[in-house]
């Protein structure tokens, strides 16, 4: 153990990197602030805060998925991921940051009264709409930031206790004594967090955040068609640190059988979203419901019909034909291909699933989304990568170790 490399040294060219894309992705931060942000025409707004609006939502819920990835295999008394576990605790450290982003957009969004995103903030609409004024008991302004303000609250904090306490691993030898309670206490600590995440990412946080922008209509799959999506980009997020580390000569004790775990997840929950996506699709399609169809007809028929077809290959073709073999979950190459694509498929259906609602005559993806995406992945590569130099990348002293080490599939 004294001979492995555990203390992760960021690299200049990654600090490059990073601070590279960072300041390209504040210059079409302020450029698009100015020339649409605060720009007399209602359009743009829409498209700036919109555009801000799906990718702090976005990058908030897969660096949450990590922390529910150790939360659910903490809960199954899973010992695989102890070799590679503090890449999604690092992971997970973005949560505060990016859901204050969030935080402050969807503020912003609310007491700036932007009715054309959420159509529930007119009140005189709302007055003279009997199904909005039916939903006005959750869709009003004081719920939907006391939800919020909890919401992001409780997964930074609750997220900070698993990880403050996993860092006991790090102290010393435990006896059985110590390693039964600390199990015990990690368990107690998980279940906490997958109950608030069930209770937020698994329903109210997509209805209120994203599904409220068509305020009129509704689907029972919406919120674990969400969380399947970002989950899968957040285990895709987690391969790729893993290759990354791997192919700089840490994480000695991580072998093809991790990655190979880690590609069936991301294999599995592909084949998850598919279901969910057919489902909410052939259900509302079949029903040929008017007030069920609207949200698909332009997205199926107008201008989004690329984007939406292009989704379904992306996210469901291309992991179904290349990782559906054991050998291609072992290959460092096309599991980062994998991952890569992954991450900017569910980018996209993150995109029409927000855009394709508020922007329905024409698609505007362009300099500003890539813009902002750029942000923020130059600030998950600094701030990930500047959590995992702070502490061992492993826990040398916690209780399944070993069964991580020896781990075959």
């Amino acid at each position: 153990m004294a001979s492995l490399r555990t203390q992760f040294e960021v690299p200049g060219k990654m600090k490059t990197w990073s601070y590279a894309l960072i300041g390209l992705g504040l210059a079409a931060l302020l450029y698009g602030m100015f020339t649409k942000g605060f720009s007399s025409d209602e359009h743009e707004q829409v498209h700036f805060w919109g555009t801000l609006m799906y990718n702090t939502i976005f990058w908030t819920l897969i660096c949450n998925a990590s922390m529910f990835f150790i939360s659910v295999t903490t809960l199954a008394q899973a010992g695989f991921t102890q070799t590679f576990r503090r890449i999604p605790e690092a992971i997970s450290t973005l949560v505060p940051i990016f859901g204050a982003i969030t935080f402050a957009v969807l503020l912003y969004i609310v007491f700036g009264h932007k009715h054309h995103i959420y159509h529930w903030l007119d009140t005189e609409a709302v007055a003279a709409d009997p199904i909005l004024k039916g939903k006005s008991g959750f869709l009003n302004p004081t719920f939907f930031v006391i939800w919020t303000t909890l919401t992001i609250a409780l997964w930074s904090f609750l997220g900070w206790r698993i990880r403050k306490l996993n860092d006991e691993a790090d102290a010393g030898p435990m006896d059985r004594e110590t390693s039964e309670k600390f199990i015990h206490r990690g368990t107690v600590r998980t279940a906490m967090f997958t109950v608030w995440f069930g209770l937020t990412v698994g329903s109210t946080v997509p209805w209120l955040w994203m599904m409220s922008i068509d305020a009129h209509w509704y689907s029972t799959m919406y919120s674990w068609y969400t969380f399947v999506s970002s989950f899968v980009a957040g285990m895709s997020l987690i391969a790729l640190w893993v290759i990354y580390l791997k192919n700089k000569g840490y994480l000695e004790l991580t072998s093809q059988e991790h990655l190979h775990d880690i590609g069936k997840f991301m294999f599995a929950f592909s084949i998850f979203w598919t279901y969910l996506w057919f489902s909410q699709y052939m259900l509302i399609w079949y029903a040929n419901i008017p007030e069920e169809t609207v949200y698909f007809k332009h997205r199926t028929q107008g201008a989004y019909k690329g984007i939406f077809f292009f989704n379904l290959i992306v996210n469901f073709l291309c992991p179904l034909l290349i990782l559906m073999k054991r050998s291609a979950k072992r290959n460092y190459t096309l599991v980062t291909f994998m991952a890569v694509l992954i991450i900017f498929g569910h980018w996209i259906d993150f995109y029409q699933m927000v855009m394709g609602s508020l922007m329905k005559e024409h698609v505007s993806l362009g300099w500003l989304d890539f813009g902002i995406l750029a942000f923020f992945v130059g600030a998950m590569i600094l701030f990930v990568g500047t959590a995992l130099s702070k502490k061992p990348l492993i826990a040398k002293y916690h209780p399944y170790l070993k069964e991580s080490v020896i781990h075959q599939v």
